[in-house]
């Protein structure tokens, strides 16, 4: 395995202990910084001719996008944008409050959040596909 595929794994890990056993509160800025590096890839990727859904959406498609999919995609980069920023709002509104609500939003809610827009977006495209492609 590369050292890339390991060193988030082992930090992530690493977070967890220390958070585990000590009391260093600095360690409830970890989902901050999660939320705010993937706001920056989505916000970033939105002013390059390619977003980073495109790529991924190229990449699996494994051929050039039509009209419909890089529109929409671009699109879908912007909706991340929102919903990560939100994301990131609320994790470093939660750092202030007892540990209960900060575990239980960055430990529950905000996973049920996300994995709820993966859903709705999901049909979403399903929809429109058919919509648009007929």
């Amino acid at each position: 395995m590369k050292l890339k595929y390991i060193l988030p794994i082992f930090v992530t890990f690493l977070v967890i202990l220390i958070f585990h056993y000590t009391q260093v509160g600095v360690v409830k800025f970890y989902p901050v910084c999660a939320n705010l590096t993937i706001f920056l890839v989505f916000l970033t990727s939105s002013f390059a001719k390619e977003t980073v859904i495109q790529k991924f959406a190229k990449a699996l498609e494994g051929h050039q996008l039509d009209d419909f999919t890089r529109v929409y995609t671009r699109n879908l980069t912007y909706v991340w944008c929102v919903i990560t920023l939100i994301n990131l709002i609320i994790s470093l509104i939660t750092v202030f409050l007892p540990e209960k609500w900060w575990a239980l939003y960055n430990g529950v809610i905000s996973y049920i959040a996300i994995g709820t827009v993966f859903v709705v977006e999901y049909i979403i495209r399903i929809i429109l596909r058919k919509k648009y492609r007929g």
